[in-house]
């Protein structure tokens, strides 16, 4: 199918007017191409277990309804050309894929390194061009970086592998690139949430194999709205911060001669902790007190929602905040410590809910986005009472999408 053809279709349907006017902008940069498709990355929410992936723990995320939208074909060439609306042009040479210094932390390392990784897996790419527009905000908590992997890899997937690599290999793909080109020593939940779609509880044990359980709840009968707070902090030069977070837990870890949290016995480590202080710090024992507690809590919010118990899984959500706060500690950045709107967002947060609903920090920490469950009778009030401090546009109703990223069929 044309891009001309998938526009005048997108045209006489009702509801279709942001992926029309991203293919009339594909035509308008590249021409009418033949093979074109349209193609969805979500961001991605955070429910249950803040930094527990990346020690091998369990995880509760699902896919929301803000996503990295692309028109894009085939170019018959080796490069890849992609427009990001409101960004400059980029360009990758798919003949060398090696990491590169220079684009750490771009999406030029993204780009890049999602292909490298799908072609060490043995396909033999080409060179594509594609016009994007986001609804997921950068910095946000939502992951957008995760929905930039998962949206590339599966414009990939269509067009050089015939669909072949699964929801879970693509989101793998995406935490190699992160990891590996972009610098992020992320774990792998952000472009599992991103990739799968739906809520999902996931068992990092195995990170080759993670175990994916969808929750099949509905948060739309909950009587509660997510509502996503943009403190509009600046998220830049944060990375030093959450490599400490891995790197504490790690120290713990190497302690008992183990590598992850997971695998050392919660027991050995409540006996050492006398001496953990001494070697580790601690700021790392507390660091791994809310591993342990916040890996418990996930499974138990999965467990809590697929008995329809929201009651239970809104107090879990408030658990883990208040342990994200005081043992994780990233709701605020010690290199900018006059610079703390994430903790001034949840507790303006829990005076406008008045002991209701859940609130929390979102994703990593440090800057960015606070989540919260509110109950729909005060969605209004508590909007207004945040966008007043934090400025119109700043609190986001989300919903939890049921699938993830894809290849949208017209």
């Amino acid at each position: 199918m044309t891009a001309g053809e998938i526009l005048k279709k997108l045209e006489a349907a009702p509801g279709r007017g942001r992926e029309a006017g991203v293919v009339r902008k594909f035509i308008e940069k590249f021409g009418d191409r033949p093979g074109a498709g349209l193609f969805s990355g979500p961001g991605r929410t955070e429910i249950g277990g803040n930094h527990t992936d990346h020690q091998h723990g369990h995880v509760l995320c699902g896919s929301v309804d803000m996503d990295i939208l692309a028109c894009a074909a085939p170019n018959g060439t080796n490069v890849v050309h992609m427009v990001s609306e409101g960004y400059p042009a980029l360009t990758v040479d798919l003949s060398d894929l090696a990491p590169r210094e220079g684009e750490r932390g771009t999406s030029l390392g993204l780009i890049r390194g999602v292909a490298e990784d799908i072609a060490k897996r043995g396909y033999a790419l080409h060179g594509f061009d594609a016009y994007a527009v986001s609804a997921v905000l950068s910095g946000s908590g939502l992951s957008s970086s995760a929905a930039y992997e998962v949206l590339v890899g599966n414009i990939f997937n269509a067009f050089d592998c015939a669909g072949a690599l699964s929801a879970v290999e693509i989101a793998k793909i995406g935490q190699y690139a992160e990891n590996v080109h972009f610098g992020k020593p992320c774990g792998l939940m952000d472009q599992m949430g991103s990739s799968v779609g739906g809520a999902v509880a996931i068992d990092f044990a195995d990170p080759g194999n993670p175990v994916v359980t969808p929750v099949g709840y509905d948060f739309s009968k909950s009587g509660h709205a997510l509502c996503i707070i943009d403190t509009r902090s600046d998220h830049a030069d944060l990375t030093d911060d959450y490599a400490a977070i891995t790197r504490e837990m790690g120290a713990v870890a190497a302690h008992f001669g183990k590598k992850w949290l997971r695998d050392v016995p919660e027991a050995d480590f409540l006996a050492a902790i006398p001496e953990l202080r001494a070697s580790c710090g601690d700021r790392a024992v507390l660091r791994a007190m809310h591993f342990y507690d916040d890996d418990r809590r996930a499974v138990l919010e999965a467990e809590a929602l697929k008995n329809g118990d929201f009651s239970e899984f809104l107090r879990l959500v408030n658990e883990s905040g208040r342990s994200s706060e005081t043992l994780l500690q990233n709701i605020w950045s010690v290199q900018k410590p006059e610079a703390q709107a994430v903790n001034v967002a949840i507790t303006l947060g829990r005076r406008l809910l008045a002991g209701r609903g859940a609130i929390r920090v979102h994703g990593g920490g440090f800057a960015g986005t606070v989540q919260a469950f509110v109950p729909e009778d005060q969605v209004a009030d508590f909007k207004a009472g945040i966008e007043r401090v934090f400025g119109e546009g700043a609190c986001h109703i989300l919903h939890i999408r049921p699938f993830g990223g894809c290849q949208i069929q017209i």
